[in-house]
């Protein structure tokens, strides 16, 4: 349904997760927990929701420190969870458990968050040829976990970054002249395998888009009537 997500690429992201919250220690923890107290704890759903992120919160608990907590995911990436149900177990050092919890309920709670939010934009587009592809507009360092978290929900990613696709904006569009002249330069000067998508934000600048021989046209802000005539 939806590409595996490198947990060995943000190893990095999560020791700065940890470092953040922790610091130089959990001194509640240190000072009231004996330091060999044992638990067991489950992660358990609420509400009903997109699972997205177990592996992500189980590297919180796998990178906090020795001995590490171990992690048991009972249900995968993009089930649905129902109120009550136990999604994972976690146990081991209870100091450890208490110092991880925050930061995997965090990226949890966040990456289920935004593919229930696909989910249900996805579903209402179901029988249809239309498909609900993001944006950049993404948390600054969180991007490959939000994006896979669209993807989980049933979404589509649309670039990932500036260097792989070419989008002209408004801003382009007034710096090259005109939206024939971005898309003739993109063509010139850009490498020949990326499409040139253009946003547009009325019918005339469509009919440019076209004319022009732009591979994508984004419709920036029109109404519902406005995108019909377009389409």
């Amino acid at each position: 349904m939806h590409n595996e997500l490198d947990l060995s690429a943000i190893r990095p992201l999560v020791a700065s997760w940890l470092a953040e919250d922790v610091g130089r220690g959990d001194v509640t923890s240190w000072s009231v927990v004996p330091e060999k107290a044992f638990a067991v704890a489950r992660l358990e759903a609420r509400e009903e929701f997109v699972v997205a992120g177990l592996g992500v919160a189980g590297l919180c608990f796998a990178m906090v420190g020795e001995p590490a907590p171990d992690w048991e995911p009972k249900v995968d990436d993009g089930n649905i969870a129902k109120p009550g149900e136990t999604l994972a177990r976690v146990e081991g050092n209870l100091r450890r458990i208490l110092a991880a919890e925050r930061t995997a309920l965090n990226v949890f709670a966040r990456m289920s968050g935004i593919a229930s939010l696909a989910s249900a934009y996805a579903q209402a587009l179901w029988g249809t040829n239309a498909k609900i592809v993001d944006t950049r507009k993404t948390t600054p360092g969180l991007r490959v976990l939000e994006k896979y978290a669209v993807r989980v929900g049933g979404g589509s990613n649309h670039r990932y970054g500036l260097d792989d696709g070419i989008l002209i904006k408004d801003n382009h569009v007034a710096a090259a002249g005109g939206i024939g002249s971005a898309v003739r330069s993109a063509r010139m000067n850009a490498h020949h395998g990326l499409r040139v998508e253009v946003e547009v934000e009325d019918l005339a600048g469509l009919d440019e888009a076209i004319e022009a021989g732009a591979d994508i046209v984004m419709l920036d802000n029109m109404t519902v009537e406005e995108v019909r005539k377009a389409v």
